[in-house]
């Protein structure tokens, strides 16, 4: 594979966690179904959602919760490609989150983990998430909504 064919995938790829999370964060994760393959799962701390319908039930039950801030901060993206079509990508995910609404008091992130996602290049040319696990590391005793 030539570098800028490389390179242009690892920036797509990135740009695809950045957009998810952007979603997740200032729209409720509307649209966070759509970044899944139809069959995708998504395991969060708390549980396994197979299938879009399953993830966009989740991200509808955590806005009927009421008001809300969260921001999932993401870092350190190591990609691999191994084909054309086919990414794995492993990155570290910091989340600070309450519920009320801003501004609420500075604390510091309630969950740091470690993301493993598996993301596919459909006919259509998007990518998406075939899985995404979420592995917490540190947590302090805010609950999540996962």
């Amino acid at each position: 594979m030539e570098t800028l064919e490389r390179l242009q995938i690892i920036r797509e790829i990135e740009e695809l966690s950045i957009d998810y999370w952007h979603d997740v964060d200032t729209n409720w994760g509307k649209n966070a179904h759509d970044y899944y393959t139809e069959d995708g799962s998504y395991t969060t701390s708390l549980k396994t959602r197979t299938g879009r319908a399953a993830i966009k039930e989740f991200y509808e039950s955590r806005e009927s919760r009421g008001e809300r801030v969260a921001r999932h901060l993401i870092n350190n993206h190591k990609i691999t490609i191994h084909d054309r079509d086919h990414v794995t990508a492993v990155w570290i995910l910091s989340l600070f989150a309450a519920d009320g609404q801003p501004v609420l008091p500075s604390k510091p992130a309630i969950m740091m983990a470690d993301v493993h996602d598996y993301i596919l290049r459909g006919p259509d040319g998007r990518w998406r998430y075939k899985s995404r696990i979420i592995k917490p590391l540190f947590r302090d005793d805010t609950p999540t909504t996962g």
